[in-house]
């Protein structure tokens, strides 16, 4: 029994395994964050890690994450900076709108209310578009409307995406006043932990829209290579559709 326990294999220990990821990936993230203007390719990264995380294709979490840094660095800035600069123009504009128009009841909700559906759809496109800049190579222009569209064509998982993030953030809010300690582990982990859990949802969303493999091919290659030696000969006894497939791959090469 304990010998099971203290198998790493253990899914226990995976599962701590991966909170360690968080807290790398954390540190990671918060570090290459800190100029402000790389925050969008400090995201675009952290969301690489964690898709491939919950795919279980991970290969170290400082090797994949400044893979992503430096790859989607150009596009990422570019798409970070507008996005920056529009929230910081909303934020203002509410408080803005809030002060002035303040005995205006009717036009301050309004125009209010304006703002606050801009906002709402600002963070449906940050919700998506580092995580689809990190998976899909596309154009600027191409990868923030699919954002965009994919927040409204699965508005479902935008908002368990967005409710599960307001969850965690309340649930260290509140042990803050009653177990400071899971708040600590928390705050530890960041917004990683969010990005995880986002990750598990959009996994399945991306997968709609990722080349699919013709298994036929497979069934057609396979057969040809039981037939050949390693040096790429013919083992003695090949069958004459093994021979005739052969022709048919070289003259498909020779075109």
């Amino acid at each position: 029994m304990l010998q099971g326990f203290f198998n790493y294999d253990n899914p226990i220990w995976r599962f701590v395994g991966r909170l360690g990821d968080m807290i790398l990936l954390n540190v990671l993230w918060i570090l290459c964050s800190l100029p402000i203007v790389t925050i969008g390719a400090s995201t675009t990264a952290l969301y690489y890690c964690t898709l491939k995380i919950v795919r279980n294709e991970d290969d170290g979490d400082i090797k994949m994450f400044f893979r992503s840094f430096k790859l989607n660095f150009k596009q990422a800035t570019i798409i970070w900076i507008p996005m920056l600069l529009l929230i910081m123009l909303l934020v203002f504009d509410f408080n803005f709108f809030g002060s002035v128009l303040a005995g205006a009841g009717a036009a301050r909700i309004l125009l209010q209310g304006i703002t606050i559906a801009m906002m709402v759809i600002w963070i449906f496109v940050f919700t998506y578009v580092w995580p689809l800049l990190s998976r899909f190579d596309n154009t600027v222009k191409n990868t923030v409307t699919n954002a965009a569209y994919m927040s409204i064509r699965y508005l479902g998982s935008t908002l368990s995406m967005l409710i599960s993030d307001v969850i965690i953030i309340a649930i260290g809010y509140v042990a803050l006043f009653y177990m400071a300690w899971i708040t600590a582990f928390m705050v530890l982990m960041g917004y990683p932990l969010l990005a995880w859990i986002n990750s598990t949802m959009l996994d399945h969303i991306f997968e709609k829209y990722m080349p699919k493999q013709d298994p036929s091919r497979d069934k057609e290659v396979r057969p040809i290579l039981q037939d050949l030696n390693l040096d790429g000969t013919l083992k003695e006894g090949s069958s004459e559709d093994t021979v005739h497939d052969l022709e048919n791959l070289k003259n498909k090469n020779e075109e």
